[in-house]
């Protein structure tokens, strides 16, 4: 039986990395999206090649939800029960950027709360359907294992950025809310970790580029390269398959370096 996964996001950059590795490793995948049903399936086909090339043989889904919205979110977990038996790993990577990216004193509350939707509410709602889906049943994992979460949030989570205060404060929350959901659930074989990326290359940072290509060979951080949707990928991956058995509500920083202060 094949382990099972479910990212949120995952129909490209960053989500998408993470779908892709654990497909190699012979996961089946559940690809969620909201907006790029063309993009989810590439991703799809993508999946079954990595496994394929691995000597695995998986099944990957793709549904569509706003995971900022209720219902979506009930029938995101409703699908996915339909589709397998089980739930070994939730990966809540799904985000979107400050909208306009206004300055604090001219951000608007509609924004704040469309972002706070999807940022927050969702990956802690969700948690909680993924949760009480896996105290159902046992991990393929582990017989010692109900379940795995992973939240997905970024270096902004401490790094202030004055135009996107609702993203910084929102990658800021979803730390503690590992911690809540990491003791809530300690007891009940369910491990709950945070991965905090650092600039990654992907679309939403192709913008961006120029600048952080010369902050990068500045030494923005000590490993000089940009950081690539795979890098969030294998850390993932190195927890979906057991290799921390003895954490959880932990940290792990997958950006170059960046969170260390350096003179």
């Amino acid at each position: 039986m094949n382990r099972t996964a479910l990212v949120t996001g995952a129909s490209r950059g960053i989500g998408r990395g993470i779908a892709l590795s654990l497909a190699g490793r012979g996961f089946d995948v559940m690809i969620n999206y909201a907006s790029s049903p063309e993009k989810a399936e590439e991703t799809r086909q993508a999946c079954l090649e990595a496994a394929g090339s691995n000597g695995h043989t998986i099944r990957a889904e793709v549904i569509r939800a706003n995971v900022g919205n209720g219902d979506d979110r009930l029938a995101l977990i409703n699908f996915c029960r339909e589709k397998f038996s089980h739930l070994d790993l939730l990966v809540n990577n799904a985000g979107i950027t400050s909208i306009g990216r206004a300055d604090i004193l001219d951000a608007t509350e509609e924004n704040f709360d469309r972002l706070m939707a999807v940022n927050l509410k969702g990956p802690y709602f969700l948690s909680q359907l993924a949760a009480r889906w896996m105290l159902e049943t046992q991990s393929a994992s582990s017989p010692s294992c109900r379940g795995q979460i992973i939240n997905i949030s970024s270096i902004s989570a401490y790094a202030v950025s004055t135009n996107r205060g609702d993203y910084c404060m929102a990658k800021a929350a979803l730390r503690m809310m590992t911690q809540l959901y990491a003791v809530r659930l300690a007891d009940e074989g369910i491990r709950v970790y945070e991965i905090c990326p650092g600039v990654i290359e992907s679309d939403m940072t192709a913008p961006v580029k120029a600048k952080y290509d010369k902050l990068i060979e500045d030494g923005l951080w000590p490993i000089r390269r940009w950081g690539q949707p795979s890098d969030i990928g294998s850390a993932v991956c190195a927890i979906a398959e057991g290799a921390f058995p003895f954490s959880t509500g932990e940290v792990i920083n997958v950006d170059g370096g960046f969170h260390m202060r350096t003179l």
